[in-house]
């Protein structure tokens, strides 16, 4: 009796799954996923995620991404729409951080990427959780959009760090921009296992003078810049735990030079800042590191000086934080400064050292208190 009931059971089971699989056959489509859960933190005052979604083809075929939405997973809200030419300046299709064609697809066994900056409205509820919707076609056929959901990530909850200035005085321009094709932000590295974002949140400092020129007169020479030799200051209470001072610069601004992995970042300190957190300073000038691993340094403590070294393309710092002391191995995380003056932008950076500044025209005050300046901003510090 028991086994007729299921056996009949299963019959019906059967039927019944025939029945949906008639009308809504399985369908591949992309593997969404989030390597590292982002976290808010303010940016030009507004609350802000910087994150990737990985969009990975296990399919035989050529899938076409066709729109990208973020959600609040709680609320179901749509927080986010990337499509048409949006889309493609936030997606790389290669997953290798190298340009292809617009409106081309992601080819089977390849990865995409999808640079997420998410600017929340003012006093909306912070998401805990968000998801991913995508539309997609596949290339070979004529079909319309199919639609794909997942990708679910926690927003990090853990409060963003707070940092002193790494430099002194200005204006100095935080060099960043999430939509350069080879800038930190989009490049990924995978140096012993792991794949990892450590400039997610990093920026070059260069210092320009009042009409925004980046060296005196028409000086050529790297000591003609307003940025060469300028202190570079401890953002925070820590423990020297990386050094290099040795490695040569160049003197000629017009000088360039191809470097590897290990020397890439120049001359270098990391300084462990406590709680799983590390601060990277790069491009240093040869010679001008006053610290010595396993030092305890203070906040606003003189380490060493603005340089030339590695693959800058001008003198100029590179900081970032990530969570590890390694430049390469490493996720990077967001943190916010104490204070600075908001002087304007630069919307396009090839004038910078040409022209003067934007204004920034988003009706806050020049004195910003706990926050990150806007990409290409212009900020002084306290002297």
């Amino acid at each position: 009796m028991h086994r007729f009931l299921a056996v009949a059971a299963a019959g019906l089971l059967g039927a019944a799954c025939g029945a949906a699989a008639a009308t809504e056959p399985p369908r591949e489509s992309f593997d969404l996923r989030v390597r590292f859960a982002p976290a808010v933190y303010p940016v030009g005052g507004h609350a802000t995620l910087v994150y990737e979604l990985e969009l990975n083809n296990y399919t035989a075929d050529t899938l076409e991404p066709t729109a990208v939405a973020v959600i609040d997973a709680d609320r179901g809200e749509e927080l986010l729409r990337y499509e048409a030419a949006e889309l493609a300046q936030h997606l790389d299709r290669s997953g290798l951080q190298r340009p292809v064609a617009d409106g081309g697809g992601i080819a089977s066994g390849r990865r995409g990427i999808v640079f997420v900056e998410l600017t929340l409205p003012p006093r909306r509820p912070l998401p805990k959780q968000l998801r991913h919707r995508v539309d997609y076609r596949v290339a070979a056929t004529t079909s319309a959009a199919h639609t794909v959901e997942g990708g679910e990530v926690a927003v990090r909850s853990k409060p963003v760090t707070v940092l002193g200035p790494p430099l002194r005085g200005g204006p100095w321009v935080a060099v960043y921009d999430p939509s350069w094709e080879r800038g930190h932000r989009r490049v990924v590295f995978a140096v012993d296992g792991k794949a990892r974002t450590p400039g997610r949140h990093a920026a070059d400092w260069v210092r320009v003078d009042e009409t925004g020129r980046k060296q005196r007169g028409d000086g050529h020479r790297a000591a003609d810049t307003y940025s060469y030799g300028e202190d570079v200051l401890a953002v925070a209470d820590g423990t020297v735990v990386k050094v290099r001072n040795d490695l040569p610069e160049r003197q000629l601004l017009t000088e360039r030079a191809k470097h590897d992995l290990a020397t890439g970042s120049g001359n270098v300190v990391a300084l462990d800042i406590g709680g799983g957190r590390f601060a990277y300073y790069g491009h240093l000038r040869t010679g001008s590191v006053r610290v010595r691993v396993g030092q305890r340094v203070r906040k606003g403590e003189t380490i060493a000086q603005v340089g030339f070294s590695g693959s800058a393309s001008d003198p100029q710092l590179h900081f970032h934080l990530g969570d590890a002391p390694d430049a390469l191995a490493a996720e990077g995380l967001p943190f916010v400064f104490d204070r600075f003056r908001a002087l304007g932008r630069y919307g396009d950076i090839a004038k910078l050292g040409r022209q003067v500044w934007l204004s920034l025209d988003d009706g806050m005050p020049d004195e910003r208190k706990r926050e990150m300046p806007v990409g290409n901003g212009v900020v002084e510090f306290g002297k």
